[in-house]
């Protein structure tokens, strides 16, 4: 694994959007060839998500010609509801960009036959062959997406139960009223984002994030108990942070 490492988050988010936006331009999609992007939710890669709006406004950067799959979503909340991760992703970013509304692929959190979205899913993404590049952030405890401590090497999209530290971290969210926070979730497997991502890049701030990034990168690889140890598994993994979550002391 490549870990770099910046003073602030604002520093750590330019560079991982100027990232993104070299490895769509050097690739340049067509519609035959669409670049597939996979993309998480929370507050880390907000900035990563403003800045390439704003490559975009600049003209720096197109999205017409790209394609998205979403790590997760809750269940039960409709798309309209301002938690959902639908909602969060329109208005964070495939609001303010070019991107055509058919390559937004999101998990529906309101599916009558849940094991048949999970596997559609699935299959729309080996569809297009390839991930080439997988964003991701990380859980205070090393969670990746909703794959919670447990979640084994080849698990795939699925409904899963969410641990309590995930609902209480949640519940920030929803009023800090834990009855609110949804108890169950779709999410992308650890095999589905391994096997099926030529890349992986991940957005890691803050001092709350230190735990897991050292467990992530130096912890006992393939450790259930931590998920994002089974990144140290894959040939292909970029871990973008700021000192505070590095451990390091920022210079004055």
């Amino acid at each position: 694994m490549k870990q770099v490492s910046f003073s602030s988050p604002e520093d750590a988010s330019n560079y991982l959007a100027e990232y993104v936006i070299a490895k769509i331009n050097g690739f340049a999609p067509t519609p035959e060839k669409p670049f597939v992007l996979g993309l998480p939710t929370g507050s880390s890669p907000e900035g990563v998500y403003a800045r390439l709006i704003q490559a975009y406004k600049e003209g720096r950067i197109s999205f017409k010609n790209v394609v998205t799959f979403n790590m997760d979503e809750y269940l039960g909340l409709p798309a309209t509801n301002d938690q959902s991760y639908h909602y969060f992703m329109y208005n964070k970013l495939f609001n303010h960009i070019d991107i055509p509304r058919q390559n937004i692929n999101i998990l529906n959190g309101l599916a009558k036959d849940v094991d048949a979205e999970c596997s559609n899913y699935e299959k729309k993404i080996k569809k297009y062959g390839r991930i080439h590049l997988f964003l991701g952030g990380l859980g205070p405890e090393g969670h990746l997406a909703f794959n919670e401590a447990g979640s084994t090497r080849d698990s795939k999209t699925r409904k899963v139960s969410l641990v309590e530290s995930t609902i209480i971290a949640n519940s920030r969210f929803f009023g800090n009223d834990n009855s609110k926070v949804p108890k169950f979730a779709l999410s992308v497997g650890i095999s589905t984002i391994l096997d099926n991502s030529d890349e992986i890049a991940l957005i890691v701030l803050g001092e709350g994030k230190k735990f897991a990034l050292e467990k992530t990168l130096h912890g006992t690889k393939n450790d259930a108990r931590f998920p994002s140890s089974y990144l140290q598994d894959h040939h292909n993994v970029l871990i973008v942070c700021d000192n505070a979550a590095a451990g390091l002391k920022s210079k004055l």
